[in-house]
């Protein structure tokens, strides 16, 4: 926690000083919903449910011309992820303490996995000229995702209630990277005032989970080692000043 307080602290830094370098800044706030998945690069565990996430954060935007814009901010993501369901039973999550009767899970067991992390966008901002009060915008970029809370629950063949809210996060790897591409609206309130408004979709290019499990395979048990990625449509809102 204290790196990301760090790295947060250092980012509006960072954009306090390159402010004075451009032609012009604008700091903004968003309110968006997300719906959100995982999946793998293993066939024989697929994804299953998808979270109703949010994301809550601030927007700066830094103009190196009039319509082209430097777009970053800080951000905390809630309830990101979604289900997974293995094919095969096994030894999963392996560094987080399940208890004793969760250590083996069945066939066909599904995890549910609830993340929160703090999220660090850098984008490139392209938008229209104004037509009446509204521009239209195109944001594509990457986004930067810090872990701050990992829980999970486990359904499946003679699971109990006891397999809820499990803290997680030792087998969450600290940090994950997506692309995404936002498009949308801004509307004009006032000379400097706009409503947000758009759609965006990203997906990760890095692994999620740290792969410390074992598949119990009827050909021989091996080493989980599937690429887990995550993914999210989000419906962009917010104000920018």
């Amino acid at each position: 926690m204290k790196k990301i307080i760090a790295v947060a602290a250092f980012l509006c830094i960072a954009l306090t000083q390159l402010s004075a370098q451009f032609e012009d800044v604008r700091f903004g706030f968003q309110l968006s919903p997300a719906f959100t998945g995982i999946g793998t690069d293993n066939n024989r565990i697929n994804r299953n449910g998808t979270n109703l996430g949010l994301k809550l954060g601030m927007m700066t935007e830094l103009y190196f011309r009039q319509n082209y814009a430097i777009s970053s901010g800080i951000g905390f993501a809630f309830n990101h992820g979604g289900s997974l369901t293995y094919e095969y039973g096994g030894k999963y999550w392996v560094q987080s303490d399940l208890g004793p009767n969760l250590d083996t899970l069945p066939d066909g067991v599904k995890l549910k996995y609830g993340l929160q992390f703090i999220e660090i966008p850098l984008l490139v901002k392209m938008r229209t000229r104004e037509f009446g009060r509204v521009r239209y915008f195109l944001e594509p970029g990457v986004f930067l995702n810090f872990k701050s809370k990992s829980t999970g629950s486990i359904e499946g063949r003679g699971i109990g209630s006891d397999a809820e809210k499990i803290n997680i996060r030792k087998d969450i790897n600290g940090i994950s990277m997506l692309w995404g591409l936002n498009g949308g609206i801004e509307y004009s309130l006032a000379e400097t005032t706009s409503l947000v408004a758009g759609l965006g979709f990203q997906s990760g290019f890095t692994d999620l989970t740290e792969d410390k499990g074992t598949i119990f395979d009827p050909a021989g048990n091996k080493r989980e080692n599937s690429k887990a990625t995550g993914s999210a449509i989000v419906i962009k809102l917010g104000i920018i000043f």
